[in-house]
């Protein structure tokens, strides 16, 4: 920023909400010269400060980039409205937080994709920074956009606005992306040559290099490149060794409230489970684990760097871990005396492991989470969940013996074959697990109990064995949630719901093709921003951006789709393959099981990668 700039800037700080959120100066902060880097990425996370700072992937990347002799990283995040307004007013374009330089002064600008209601926060910080949001309406002298995330994995409906994605994971490809960029500079080559070197690199979609066309039904009839650096499909990226990955040992240390404020420790990376609904099972298998001794190394030296008196054990699977029990009693030996406390994630109910429990509640007792997902056996069954209701009822009763009174239940509704019955199951689950509190000696439980049982919306979404489903109805929804709402009236349970109408539009975008993008580009221009924020949530702006695109939205909702039919994301190879997923999805018609992974190979296509899955000498078995 400039003198003028920096005296606008301090005048809206003083009439937005949390200011802190703009100003940057934390500790631990990587601040490296400007005019010294041959390299300059912009690191956008489409949401909030507090929501950003609380993400484990932007901290890993951001590390990695800056350990790049040449490399520099700095953060840049989505204005709430109260400060994008106060920019437009005034003129003052969207900035990094770390050495306040203007977005599009960058060489690369990357966009993490978690949530695909966070879209239009990307055309909402492109614009802000002066930067068209069409690639095709952008020059040589624009930064190069990049994405990448779970929600990469459909790179269609940002197709239109993002140059390169990055699919996978990130740790090795963010850095050939950094160099290819390097190169181009120091070869003064045209974004043509840049883009073309960039679709040579493994893991990278280039979507202009790729022609879609369309039956007159709607449905896709082609997805092919139209250049010779294009592969006909794009293979997703693997760290195979976890434990070598680059881990960030010092992070930055938000001095405003942020939603998950402490250390996060990624334990392992993947999970066997094979939940039918469950994306992330899915494009994050095969499971990789990290050490004892490496998860030592770095929790030590992360609360050596920041002061923190919280550490959380992140994974898919938490309770899959081989080590867990060793890995909390270490920790907990460690950081007892300093009052640090160790907290777990959401857990499956069938490995809630009663001693680990005991363990982390010597310095902080927090809420326990676990995760159903159904009502009933059958649904379990269908879903793969491989649960049952003994699982949870002996899980409740053990954190119950070691004092735990604040129990949270996540659920799904609209799953595939639900029943009444399955939601009635749901209530029925609610009250035992209460039967279960008061069934436990009273000098042994915690006061005060409260049951939250939480229902989310079934989104359909890509690379599981239900993308093909279609999703419920608005109405159904509405009236699942009513029957829900008469089923938990139980003393001492609360009942938490989804918005339906945000949940319909998730589908949309999560199974949309390219033709979405202009649905996105148009909801925005209508003022959507902030879409996933209750407060901000604009329905009618949207149906009227389908309307005016002449697209239905129910086309991308609530149709069953044959298993023939080319979606969207079939230009990307996440490692599992449609076989299988055909194969999952049969079973669960069937109400049939599938075994969890690590007791052996079910098929799932990554074995054909050699060296990446575990499974791949007993493929020819299958």
């Amino acid at each position: 920023m400039n003198e003028q700039q920096e005296a606008v800037f301090e005048r809206l700080l003083e009439q937005v909400q949390k200011p802190a959120r703009y100003t940057g100066g934390e500790m631990n902060t990587d601040v490296k010269p400007w005019e010294e880097a041959e390299v300059r990425f912009a690191f956008g996370f489409p949401d909030t400060y507090d929501i950003a700072m609380s993400h484990l992937g932007i901290k890993i990347l951001y590390h990695i980039i800056n350990r790049l002799p040449w490399g520099l990283c700095e953060r840049v995040f989505t204005p709430w409205p109260d400060m994008g307004d106060g920019m437009r007013r005034e003129g003052l374009p969207l900035f990094s937080l770390e050495s306040r330089h203007p977005v599009r002064d960058f060489d690369i600008v990357g966009f993490t994709l978690q949530y695909e209601m966070s879209y239009t926060n990307i055309l909402e910080m492109l614009d802000l920074a002066g930067i068209p949001a069409y690639a095709r309406d952008r020059g040589e002298d624009d930064p190069l956009i990049v994405a990448g995330g779970p929600c990469a994995y459909n790179p269609e409906p940002l197709a239109p606005f993002v140059d390169a994605y990055m699919i996978g994971d990130g740790e090795d490809v963010m850095i050939q992306l950094c160099s290819a960029v390097r190169e181009h500079k120091k070869a003064g080559t045209s974004k043509e040559a840049l883009l073309k070197a960039l679709a040579g690199i493994h893991g990278v979609y280039v979507p202009r290099f790729y022609d879609v066309s369309y039956h007159a039904d709607g449905t896709i009839a082609a997805m092919t490149p139209n250049d010779a650096c294009a592969p006909e499909k794009v293979e997703r990226c693997v760290v195979t060794d976890l434990n070598g990955a680059d881990y960030p040992e010092t992070i930055p240390v938000p001095y405003t409230d942020v939603v998950f404020d402490r250390i996060v420790l990624e334990i392992m990376r993947g999970c066997t489970r094979g939940c039918r609904f469950c994306q992330a099972g899915m494009i994050y298998r095969p499971v990789r684990e990290r050490s004892l001794e490496r998860l030592i190394e770095i929790a030590d030296r992360l609360e050596a760097s920041t002061g923190y008196e919280e550490i959380s054990l992140s994974s898919l699977s938490t309770g899959d871990y081989s080590c867990l029990p060793e890995l909390i009693q270490s920790l907990m030996d460690r950081y007892q005396e300093k009052r640090v406390s160790i907290s777990l994630p959401s857990m499956r109910i069938d490995n809630i492991v009663k001693q680990s429990l005991e363990m982390t509640q010597r310095v902080k007792k927090s809420g326990l989470t676990l995760a159903p997902e159904a009502g009933t056996q059958r649904l379990r069954d269908v879903i793969n969940k491989g649960v049952t209701e003994d699982d949870l009822i002996r899980s409740v009763t053990d954190a119950f013996e070691c004092g735990w009174s604040t129990v949270k239940l996540y659920f799904m509704m609209g799953l595939p074959t639900e029943t009444d019955d399955d939601l009635r199951g749901i209530g029925d689950l609610a009250a035992k697990v209460t039967q279960a509190y008061y069934r436990t000696p009273k000098e042994k439980r915690g006061k005060g109990l409260r049951v939250t049982c939480s229902a989310s919306v079934f989104v359909p979404k890509p690379f599981t064995p239900f993308q093909w489903a279609a999703q419920d109805t608005l109405d159904m929804v509405e009236e699942k949630q009513q029957r829900l709402r008469e089923y938990l009236k139980i003393k001492n349970v609360v009942f938490n719901w989804h918005e339906g109408h945000l949940s319909f539009l998730e589908a949309c975008i999560s199974r949309g093709d390219r033709r979405i993008g202009d649905v996105i580009y148009t909801a925005w221009k209508k003022g959507c921003r902030f879409d996933g924020w209750n407060e901000h949530f604009r329905f009618d702006l949207w149906m009227e951006a389908f309307r005016e695109c002449g697209l239905d939205p129910a086309f991308y909702a609530y149709r069953e789709r044959p298993y023939d039919e080319i979606n969207p994301w079939d230009i990307i190879d996440a490692g599992v393959t449609k076989e299988y997923l055909i194969r999952e999805c049969e079973k669960a018609k069937a109400e049939k099981t599938t075994q969890d992974c690590r007791k052996g190979c079910n098929g799932c296509g990554l074995q054909r990668w050699k060296g990446v899955c575990a499974c791949y000498e007993n493929a020819r078995h299958v």
